[in-house]
């Protein structure tokens, strides 16, 4: 990922148990990187694949038809709904 190539200004700490931090040591050393190398871009891969489906979402023809329509249809009343998020939730 092209943000790895950017000087590193910032500063992030991490606590670890001490087998947490043996296993962190080891399968960097597998990698040939430093603990840091190794965390930062487990982590920079995992932030990437958790957010991607929030940030862009791809569709084929049909399915791009399909949102549009959804999209320019008139507003509908849905009662049921409107009664749901009116009274109060089990959490409070």
């Amino acid at each position: 990922m092209s943000t790895l190539n950017l000087p590193k200004t910032e500063r992030i700490d991490v606590r670890a148990s001490t087998p947490v931090k043996q296993l962190l040591q080891e399968a960097a050393r597998a990698c040939h990187k430093n603990v840091s190398e190794f965390l930062l871009d487990a982590g920079v891969t995992a932030a990437a694949q958790t957010l991607a489906d929030r940030r862009q979402f791809v569709l084929d023809e049909a399915q791009w038809q399909a949102f549009q329509e959804a999209l320019d249809r008139p507003v509908q009343s849905k009662p049921r709904l409107k009664k749901l998020l009116r009274e109060p939730g089990v959490l409070g």
